[in-house]
This record gives structure tokens, sequence and C-alpha cells, in this order.
């Protein structure tokens, strides 16, 4: 099992965890704070570090996603600048909102300036006033998202990459640097219904159904459907492994970004062990887990709890190569 963490103060999501407090201890998070938080989690051995992306939100969204969310992709050059084993990761970039040939320019060159510690989680995003802001088509977003995947493959890949698509055209050109892992940094896809898993199992090394809306269905509501729904797609996978990413606390995610409490409350560092075994045991392969502190109320409160993961939880993990003891 992996594990990962996020950064404070990047997004205020909900809204609802700030109300009453006028100034919330993130929202006077500094450079040298953010800096803390990633160095902390990666000298204390956490596998990977997330970040969310909205790049506008529609007005009737914003009393339940709130307006402050960063741009993601920044975030993690800034992350991987900061660390230096970590890994960065989305979670997740929609990718429609991206033109792919640049996008993919940006990925391979952190890529190589990290050392190769990108990973991509892609959506297909679920806001139309978002879209139109960007003048992307959201009828066609999966389409344009296969697209823009089999674009950046092909100039990570080729040596003299083109390209003839619907949305995206190209030829006699180089590509260069290329990213440091091969073919490509890994590829996870968000969502919880069956079509979101069948395009990771077809195009990608993962599938990250945490905190996705429900699509059509079937979608995966408990993590004892898991095998069941990954038996379904083995076969696109011709026997290479496809990785899971499941929160521990698995946010309910409903409608316009309403969101329910998880089930699962632990009360001891046990059930919290005993839960990422049971999880590993469904099929998943990286999680993030709560510490049993109450919500923190400063910086400081913050990094006790990556601590007390890092004490209580991954050391019952230790066989994960490249951490360190």
């Amino acid at each position: 099992m992996r594990f990962s963490t996020g950064l404070p103060g990047l997004d205020r999501y909900p809204p609802s965890r700030y109300a009453g407090d006028t100034e919330p201890w993130q929202a006077r998070l500094t450079t040298p704070d953010f800096q803390r938080i990633a160095r902390t989690a990666d000298e204390l051995g956490f596998d990977s570090i997330s970040v969310s992306e909205h790049i506008v939100v529609p007005t009737s969204l914003t009393a339940n996603m709130g307006a402050h969310w960063p741009h993601a992709f920044t975030a993690m050059a800034f992350l991987a600048g900061a660390t230096t084993r970590i890994r960065v990761n989305s979670a997740v970039i929609v990718l429609p909102y991206h033109h792919p040939v640049d996008f993919a320019k940006a990925v391979s060159t952190l890529d190589v300036l990290s050392g190769g510690r990108v990973t991509l989680t892609f959506g297909v995003g679920m806001a139309p006033g978002e879209f139109a802001a960007l003048g992307v088509p959201f009828e066609h977003r999966g389409a344009v998202m296969d697209e823009y995947v089999a674009v950046m493959k092909e100039l990570w890949t080729a040596e003299s990459p083109s390209f003839a698509g619907e949305w995206v055209r190209f030829e006699d050109v180089v590509f260069e640097p290329k990213p440091v892992q091969s073919p490509h940094p890994p590829l996870w896809f968000g969502g919880r219904s069956l079509v979101s898993l069948r395009r990771a199992a077809r195009e990608g090394d993962g599938w990250a159904p945490a905190g996705g809306l429900l699509g059509k269905g079937p979608w995966l509501e408990e993590p004892e459907q898991l095998p069941g729904m990954l038996e379904q797609v083995a076969e696109l996978r011709d026997g290479r492994p496809l990785d899971v990413n499941y929160p521990l606390m698995q946010p309910r995610i409903g409608p316009n970004h309403t969101v329910q409490p998880a089930s699962f409350q632990p009360t001891s560092a046990q059930q919290i062990v005993d839960e990422c075994g049971r999880l590993a045991g469904l099929g998943v392969t990286h999680t993030s887990v709560p510490s049993l502190a109450d919500a923190p109320d400063s910086l400081e409160g913050h990094l006790e709890g990556l601590h007390w993961i890092a004490e209580h939880v991954l050391p019952a993990f230790t066989e994960r190569p490249g951490v360190p003891g």
C-alpha cells in the first residue's frame, strides 16, 4: 500500500468547513509554510502529495464548492522543487481544459527536473460553466480527453511525432525533452463509473474512484465492489497491474458537488491499519488516511497529524520499496 497526503490552504472545499471562521489558519499559510508541509511529508515517508484543480467556478456551484482553487500543475511544480523523494500528483486535472501539446511539454519538463516524480490523475469534468469559460465543448468532453491523451502519448514516445485528430493536428515537428519515466509518467483516471474504469484500464496505469460524481452506471459505491469491477476490465490489461487510489475516508459527492461525511469513522490506529489491509485485499494500491486528532486548527496541528500517521500507520506497511525505514 502507498500513502498520499494533500496540501492544505490551496483549496477551500467544502466551504462549510470554514463556516464561522473569518480567517482560517489555511488562509494564513505562506510560501515557507507550504514548503514545510511538503518537506515534512517527504521526510516522513509519504509516497505522494496531491493537489486538486478548478480554473473558474460557476457562481451556481460556489455555495457547495467554494471559489478558492489552485492551478494543479503549477502547484505540482512548486512541490517537486521543494522536495527530493515524494511524488507529485493531481487529483484531479480536467484534461480538456489544457491544450495537449503545451501540457505535454510542461509534464515532460517537470518529469525531467523532478527526476521522474510526476503522476497525473485526469478527470473529464462536471461543470458546464467552467468548460464554457475555457471555450471547450462540454458535450464532447470524453472524446476530447481521449484524443488529448493520445496526443500526449504520441509526443512523449515518438521520435517523429505526428497526429491527425478532430481537435488536434500536427506533423513535421520534434518534441524534446522526453519524460524521464518510460514510456511516460503514470496516467490515472478519476471517476466512479465503469466507463471511467474502462478508460483507466485501456489508456492508463491507475484508477482513482475518489470523490468522483456518480456517473452513468454501474458505478462504485462501496469498496467491496472493486474486485468484481476490476475483473470486468481484466481483459483490457493483458496481465498488467492497475493501480487503484481509494481514500480511507472516502467522501460522498453528489449533484452540484454536495458532500456527505465518509461512512468510515475510525477510533483507533489499529482500525486504520486494519482497514488499509482490507482495502489492499480488495485491490486498492494507494490511499490517504486521517489522524485521530481533531481537525487541526493550525499549521503545527496539521504537521502533528502527519507525524501521527507516520508513527502509527506507515510502519505497518514498511515493505514498500523506496520508503525510508
